[in-house]
């Protein structure tokens, strides 16, 4: 009994470990959906960038990883800046089909550029933390995943803060549930725009941040998969939802684990898009979506 006690306990602490890497992506993907309402299928590869901009800095400076996020996110936050700029504000309005299309296309950009600084072969972080583990009674779990799962909770209080304290973040929230009243207020929805993706692109970057700092290892092609499972989570949870992102990203991390334990890993990846069906069946807005009329 005591040993199924502590493979439970275990599954279920790797799968809010996972959830909380698969929250701050779809948290950001789905607060660009939300403002802007454009597909942007490259989404994975600020991750992606996430990972190697902080990788440079570990190797240039040595400092703690987790202090460097500090350095990391702004830099992301340049880098959402430009890519809305550049690729989507030209785009913005006239067609998904453009947008999936450009997105597809920045995918290809930015692995091969990532591929021609950092070269292809796989590469990882060493945590300070990574031999100190903590015991919880029933497991002994490492301090980085305690780490990564307070990380995350600082994150997004700072966002709820942000949006729901800040002018900024009202008129973010403004342009997001009426854009053209927004700009009848004297919102600059277009600035909003572009802090929006900003903001967005910074939380994919600390999600490859702490993915990396956790031990895993990474390459510049490790964008593309968490991109497709960022999507399915936040149609699971509710397009535009933050809370829905939040559920949803939690909800998959803890059934690929659960399934990855009993199934064996080659279920894992499937097993989120199987739980994103059986909810649209009983519930096609999502558990957090509204009803359309």
């Amino acid at each position: 009994m005591d040993i199924n006690v502590e493979i439970i306990a275990q599954v279920i602490f790797w799968g809010l470990y996972t959830g909380c890497i698969y929250i701050l992506l779809a948290t950001g993907l789905n607060l660009i959906f939300g403002v802007m309402k454009i597909v942007n299928f490259a989404h994975g590869e600020f991750l992606m960038l996430g990972t190697y901009i902080t990788f440079f800095l570990f190797v240039v400076s040595g400092f703690n990883p987790y202090i460097l996020l500090c350095a990391s996110i702004p830099v992301l936050i340049v880098i959402g800046v430009i890519v809305e700029r550049l690729c989507f504000r030209p785009i913005l309005g006239t067609g998904k089909l453009n947008e999936i299309f450009v997105s597809i296309g920045l995918i290809y950009v930015i692995q091969n550029l990532a591929a021609r600084i950092w070269t292809d072969e796989w590469k990882t972080i060493q945590s300070p933390f990574r031999d100190i583990t903590l015991d919880l009674g029933v497991i002994n779990v490492p301090s980085d995943y305690l780490i990564i799962m307070s990380v995350t909770a600082i994150l997004l209080i700072g966002l709820y803060v942000f949006l729901y304290h800040t002018w900024t973040g009202r008129a973010i929230r403004a342009t997001s549930q009426d854009r053209s009243g927004a700009m009848l207020m004297g919102i600059n929805v277009e600035r909003m725009d572009m802090i929006t993706f900003g903001i967005g692109a910074a939380l994919a970057g600390a999600a490859g941040t702490l993915w990396a700092v956790s031990g895993q290892v990474f390459n510049p092609y490790m964008g593309s998969i968490p991109a497709i499972k960022a999507f399915a989570i936040i149609i699971l949870g509710g397009l535009g939802s933050i809370p829905g992102a939040i559920a949803g990203g939690l909800a998959v991390g803890l059934v690929e684990n659960g399934t990855a334990f009993t199934l064996g890993g080659a279920w894992k990846d499937a097993v989120s898009f199987i739980l994103l069906i059986i909810v649209l069946i009983f519930r096609p807005t999502g558990l957090f979506g509204e009803e359309c009329e």
